[in-house]
Order: C-alpha cells, then structure tokens, then sequence
C-alpha cells in the first residue's frame, strides 16, 4: 500500500520505529491478567516463524501468543507517525477483503438487515483501466465500454445492486465551488481570504492539516466529488429512490488514490443519526482490477451489448466530461464563469512554470488589465512552492502551522502577482497519476514483453518527454499521458500532459449559443435534486430561504482544522 508523497514526506517522524510513540497506543487483544507486585515479571519471546510469545522470566507458565495491534483508518487519519509503516500495521478496514465479507454477509434482497449494495467509480479509475487493458498498446478502451464492463462485473459477480460513475456528483460539486469562488470574491473587497486553493484532493488538505495550518482559511470547504457522492447515494437516492434509510445503504467508491481511504473516515462525514458514513468503503483502481482477476472476470473482454446504449435511462448522468483538466477541471470551470459574468470578451494567457505540473492561467479584458489569475499545481514540490507564494501574497508566516497571520504580515515579491484560485493536487500529473491507479505494463510500443531494467534502460532517463528524449515506455510521465489520453477518449498526447481537445471560447458567444438536449437535462435533474434536498417537502418555488441556504452549505461543504503532532522531534530516540 503506498499513500500520496503529502502523507509521507511531512517531517521526520514519518517512519515509526520502536522507540517512536504512535498516535495510538498498542492495543492486545488476549492481554494476560494483571500481576500484583511481587509477581515474576514477563518478557517476549519470538520463535521461528516471527511470532510473539509472552511468557514468564522463569519460563515457568505455558507461553501466550500476542495478536498484531490493529489499527483502522481513522485511527491513523492525520496521524504522521505510522502511515508507511505498511509491513508493520494491519489496516483492516477500507480494503477488498472488507468488501467481500459485507457482500457475503448480506442478507437477501427483502430479508431484514439487507443493504443495498451501491458502487461509485471516479472517471480517472476508468481511464487508469482503459488504458492498461487495452489489447492495443496506445489505443485505450472507450471510457463507456469501460463503465459497461465495470457495472457487469460489480452487479453480475459481485452483487452490486446499482453501478455509477461520479461525473454528476463532481458536476454538483463544481458548481459549489463556483458559487464559493464568488463568495469569497465578495468577502475578499473587504480584506476576506483569496486566493482560494482547491479542497478536492485529501492528500493536499491532510498536509495542510498537519504541516500548514496557517493554509487552511484559504481551502476551500466545497465537498469532494467522492463525499458529494456519498451524500447523493445517502441523501436522496436512498430516501427518495430506493426508499431506504442511510444505513440500509452500503456504499463503495473506486478512487485513483488511497488518500480517498482518509478522506471517507473523516467524522464530518458521518451520519451520527443513523451511524452510518456518507462512503462505507474505498477501494483503488488496482484493488478492483484485483476483484476482478480474483473472481475469474477479464475486464478486458467487451461485455455483452456494451456499445448499445442502456435500456433503461440512467438514474444519473453518465460521464459528464467538463473541459479543463482530468483533476476535476475546476480551474477551467471558474474561469468559464468569470468569462460569463464579465460583459465584455476575455481573452486567455497561459504559462507553463517549471515543468507542465505548474501552470498559471490569466483572463485579461480588452485593455490588457487582468481579471482573473489562476493556476495548476500538481505534486509535491509544486505545492510547496505554491504554499509560500501564497503566504507571501496574503501575508501569512508559512511554515509554523498554526501559528496564524503575523502582525506586520509580510510582502509579496515584486512582479509576482497574487491566484485568485489554485487547483491544487498532491500527485505529480494529477489525478490520473495517483497512487492507487494501475502501474504500467511491461511491453513496449509493439505488444512486446520488455524488461526495461534487465536491458538497461532507465525510466525518466532524459528531462523531455517521449522516446527522442530518452524516455522509456512506458515511464511514469509517458504513462500518465497514456492514461489521461484515455479519459479524454483516446485524443492524441502533446509533449506535455494535455489539456481537454476543443477549449471553449471566453466571451460573448458562448452566452449566445443554445443550450443542448443532454446539457438542459443535466440542469434540470441539478435543480431537482437541489430543491428536493434542501427545500423541506411543500416548500415549492418560493420556499428556498436561509433554512435551505444553511441545508445546502451542510450537505456539500466542509470544514477543517489544524493537527498538532504529539512527536517531539528532540525527544525522538533514533
């Protein structure tokens, strides 16, 4: 298991050992009784095989073998004493087995206790697998074969009972943040906090938590795609669908990161009143590719009927696809609305800063003045970089935690002008790059079985990007253009990561230009669900107050708060 480099690369006490304290104490399941004093003392043992024994100093007494601490998810959300310590800790839940020992245990559908078993899969996961899977090298699979084959093999062998993907949920959460985006704006004339940093990767906002909390006021609260989801699943397809409670609800996301594993176990994402959580489960792209070899199904062979379109209308859009970026867009999307709310037609600077992974965006009106910048960040040492611009920008000492603001505040540097808004991800290459996605094959641009490391060649040998500038196929950043090609359905890779086929234009018109079929459904099944969630029942038109306006501030946004760590680094015996 290996988490994104924001949860392993913090500080020094990322790599536990057995002098290092832990957030939880080490917890035995088959504890011996108490001993009083006087009582001959114990010592541990181990045998051959690596198993612990208790046993008496005077190896009198039968030797008792110690269970391994196990230690949940949410024990170690924000921990940073023990997250790479994979070999070490059994992390139980949020896993495959998991999965499958809810779904075997699940009574008939009809019979007491059963729960509707719900699987969500983010569009990146299916890029990951049309990539890999694709009996082509360098012609992925089509994103809605993909999903077709994804739902038979959930609802045919696993016993799914409904199969989506999170496109409409992130749909919902985009326009959150856009209406977040404005907010701040507002609030930001009269000394408010911009720029505001996307809050959609929970590597990125762990970090923050944990390394920099002086960054926190500036993420925003808008829900990730993935909980936004949850509440979808939880909130209105349970009640008003399939009428069921939340926790007759048992729901599972594919995500391309194990992050996502933190990110369900947060507690603001619980339903104390039905004790139940908005996402149950989490599993990464390569822990379903594993389901599925486990169980005998190849997802790379068609399913039946796959390039036909369902018989029956889904209960929620399929692969929404905005453009802008595979992480979400919500750069692009922001700025389409700045376009929008702006009169006059706006045209698009962007440049590349060190590498494709940063990269800063500028809307400027007719007279050259800017109206809007932003960027994308993607990786670690970006974001880094990222943080203590925006520190300098809004005055804030970076690097102290939750120190907060300094009193004289500090200044930017000159020519450095201040983001408005930053998509901000802790993997280099985005979302499509993430931690759990698929790793790449092993066979060159031919088909052919390679081993790159037996035959010398070394991934990333060169600072470009293809095979003129020594770049092996499939390196990391070779790879991740393949998988991002994939979910923008199958559109030729430039040298850098890509940016979506067919940018929309900035001005006039597009406010002009008729509205689709496809897109007027999308809004009208958005101002259902908005009105049905937050409007109480009777309410009508007219009954969307500040009831409902708080409703809708809890349903998709979030708070967060600052994690002092316990560890002293100087106290740490190494």
């Amino acid at each position: 298991m290996a988490f994104s480099g924001a949860l392993t690369l913090t500080d020094l006490n990322d790599y536990i050992t057995p002098a290092q304290a832990c957030i939880k104490p080490v917890e035995q399941t088959n504890a011996p009784k108490a001993r009083t004093p006087g009582d001959a003392a114990t010592e541990i043992r181990i045998d051959a095989n690596g198993a612990y024994y208790e046993v008496g100093a005077d190896s009198s007494s039968s030797a008792q073998k110690l269970q391994p601490a196990e230690v949940s998810l949410n024990d170690c959300l924000a921990c940073s004493g023990c997250i790479t310590s994979a070999e070490s800790v059994l992390i139980t839940l949020q896993s495959h087995t998991e999965v499958l020992s809810v779904l075997r245990a699940n009574p008939a559908p009809g019979a007491p206790g059963h729960r509707v078993p719900v699987l969500s899969i983010a569009p990146q996961s299916l890029a990951s697998l049309a990539a890999t899977l694709s009996p082509t090298p360098g012609t992925p699979i089509p994103l809605p074969h993909m999903l077709r084959r994804v739902q038979a093999f959930a609802q045919h062998t696993l016993g799914f009972a409904h199969v989506f993907d999170t496109t409409f949920a992130r749909e919902l959460a985009l326009r959150e943040h856009t209406r977040e985006f404005f907010e701040r704006r507002e609030r930001a004339q009269a000394g408010g906090a911009l720029p505001m940093l996307a809050s959609a990767c929970p590597g990125w906002v762990c970090y923050a938590e944990k390394t920099h909390g002086e960054m926190l006021p500036f993420i925003a609260g808008t829900k990730s795609p993935q909980q936004v989801m949850g509440t979808l699943v939880k909130e209105w397809l349970a009640p008003r669908r399939w009428n069921k409670r939340p926790d007759e609800v048992y729901h599972v996301t594919v995500m391309p990161c194990y992050d996502k594993k933190l990110e369900a176990s947060r507690t603001d994402f619980y339903n104390a009143q039905y004790a139940t959580r908005d996402v149950d489960c989490v599993l990464t792209t390569g822990e379903l590719l594993r389901l599925a070899r486990e169980h005998g199904v190849d997802l790379a062979a068609p399913a039946a009927d796959e390039i036909l379109p369902p018989r029956a209308p889904p209960l929620l859009p399929e692969l929404l696809t905005p453009p802008g970026s595979s992480s979400g867009s919500y750069l692009h999307t922001l700025m389409q609305a700045v376009a929008l709310a702006t009169p006059a037609p706006l045209t698009l600077e962007s440049k590349t800063l060190r590498s494709a992974d940063y990269t800063e965006h500028t809307l400027r009106d007719g007279a050259g003045t800017p109206v809007f910048r932003g960027a994308t960040c993607y990786g670690f040492r970006n974001l880094q970089n990222v943080v203590r611009r925006v520190g300098r920008g809004a005055g804030v000492q970076v690097g102290r935690g939750a120190a907060g603001r300094l009193a004289g505040g500090l200044r930017a540097r000159a020519g450095e002008p201040p983001y408005d808004y930053v998509e901000v991800m802790a993997c280099p290459g985005g979302c499509v790059g993430g931690g759990g996605q698929l790793r790449p094959p092993s066979v060159d641009a031919e088909g052919l079985a390679r081993d790159w490391a037996a035959e010398g060649v070394r991934p990333e040998a060169g600072a470009g990007t293809g095979a003129s500038s020594g770049e092996a196929p499939w390196s990391s950043r070779a790879w991740t253009r393949e998988v991002e090609r994939a979910y923008w359905g199958g559109a030729a890779p430039a040298p850098a990561l890509p940016t979506p086929p067919a940018s929309p234009r900035l001005g006039g018109a597009d406010k002009a230009a008729g509205v689709e079929p496809a897109a007027a459904a999308v809004e009208a099944l958005v101002a259902r669900v908005l009105r049905e969630l937050c409007v109480p029942a009777g309410g009508g038109a007219a009954g969307w107050d500040a009831a409902a306006e708080e409703r809708r501030r809890a349903l998709f946004r979030t708070q967060y708060r600052a994690v002092e760590s316990e560890v002293v680094g100087l106290g740490v015996k190494w």
